[in-house]
């Protein structure tokens, strides 16, 4: 899944997402599940596509994990994407099994989004509400950035 271009989306099930949710290394990860039909999703992105442009001493990751459906990738999330060239790496997760996978993210998490999942190692941050702005999410990141 590395390499994409920004207009160019994965497509994985939660059983390909999972092995992004663990990784066991300095970077920290910032993994966001949003969908285009969401307004609160579609209005913080902005703040995640200035974090992509930030620079830290520790190497951050940004994968934007889509909700859309499937059948409306070539129709909606493409286009949405193509549309805004500085998104971060965007993975359209096409598992209907939101019930098993749900809780496997986080085990607090009801199923609504936007949700930001932030971890590195074993240290795990999860937000289930939209950044209110760029300084909100940074604040939500600091306790990763002292480390």
């Amino acid at each position: 899944m590395s390499g994409l271009k920004a207009q160019d989306v994965s497509i994985a099930n939660f059983d390909g997402l999972r092995p992004l949710l663990e990784k066991k290394n300095d970077t920290i990860y910032v993994i966001n599940f949003w969908a285009t039909w969401c307004k609160p999703c579609v209005e913080e992105l902005p703040f995640f596509e200035q974090l992509a442009q930030t620079k830290f001493d520790t190497p951050v990751r940004i994968i934007l994990v889509s909700l859309d459906f499937k059948s409306q990738l070539k129709a909606k999330l493409i286009p949405f994407v193509k549309a805004h060239p500085q998104l971060p790496e965007v993975i359209l997760l096409s598992d209907p099994d939101s019930n098993k996978w749900i809780p496997e993210v986080d085990k607090d998490w009801g199923g609504a989004i936007p949700v930001t999942l932030v971890y590195q190692g074993s240290k795990r941050k999860f937000k289930d509400d939209a950044f209110e702005n760029f300084d909100d999410l940074m604040q939500f990141l600091q306790s990763f950035l002292k480390s």
